[in-house]
């Protein structure tokens, strides 16, 4: 999850970009427009998006990430089952996008062989934001789990979302459920292979092993070797 801010200069540069992108994509051309719009040094800008308009595609989808924080922790989800929990995240994710073609012109931009590890990042990372937004408080391999299949819903959500024409998106909510569903039925195998008693001399053993891994820490350590702390500077 992307808690820095970005920089006010950053989302001037995005908001100039914005109306340019649905004709000519994320490209250098909407970068260079936009520069122009803002009046900025294109050097100042070329520091500030190293990759032009890349880096605005990058902080288009992060913003939208905040925006879905903001709109969940305005939501009232009492009552609701865990899964209706991230269904209903995952509707609040799109409904805070005020532009479909950017979405449609960053999924074809991510595609691309060279820029594929930053939008796998950007899918993990709204899967991150939306588990850490329900209080995810797992620590162990089911971080990694939890997260790897948020990250296929949302991906198929997405590309199924843009072609989706029906009034108000309503064929898009089916096929969230349906996937969703899905997951849920695959835990529930999980957990009965898992409480099988003739598998259990079998599953154990990687059970163990699983049981190894942990979530990465939120916050730097500060009390291993080669650490600097704040204090060491006093």
């Amino acid at each position: 999850m992307q808690t820095t801010q970005p920089d006010p200069a950053q989302l001037q540069l995005l908001e100039a970009a914005l109306p340019n992108v649905a004709f000519d994509g994320w490209s250098q051309a909407s970068f260079q427009a936009a520069v122009a719009t803002t009046g900025m040094d294109p050097d100042r800008a070329r520091a500030l998006c190293p990759r032009g308009a890349t880096d605005l595609a990058v902080l288009y989808h992060r913003e939208g990430d905040r925006a879905m924080q903001r709109a969940m922790t305005a939501e009232d989800m009492t009552g609701l089952r865990y899964s209706d929990k991230v269904a209903r995240a995952i509707r609040l994710r799109l409904d805070v996008i005020d532009d479909k073609e950017a979405v449609r012109r960053g999924t074809t931009l991510f595609a691309l062989p060279h820029l594929a590890a930053t939008g796998a990042g950007l899918i993990w990372g709204t899967a991150d934001a939306i588990w850490t937004a329900l209080g995810d408080t797992s620590d162990d391999v089911n971080w990694y789990t939890k997260r790897a299949t948020l990250s296929g819903v949302w991906a198929a959500v997405v590309l199924y979302w843009l072609g989706d024409t029906s009034e108000n998106h309503a064929a898009t909510d089916d096929f969230i459920d349906r996937r969703i569903a899905e997951v849920m039925q695959i835990e529930k195998v999980k957990a009965q292979v898992n409480g099988n008693a003739v598998l259990r001399p079998l599953t154990a053993p990687l059970n163990r092993l699983l049981g190894m891994i942990r979530a990465p820490q939120r916050t730097p350590r500060t009390d291993v070797p080669g650490m600097w702390r704040p204090d060491d500077a006093a």
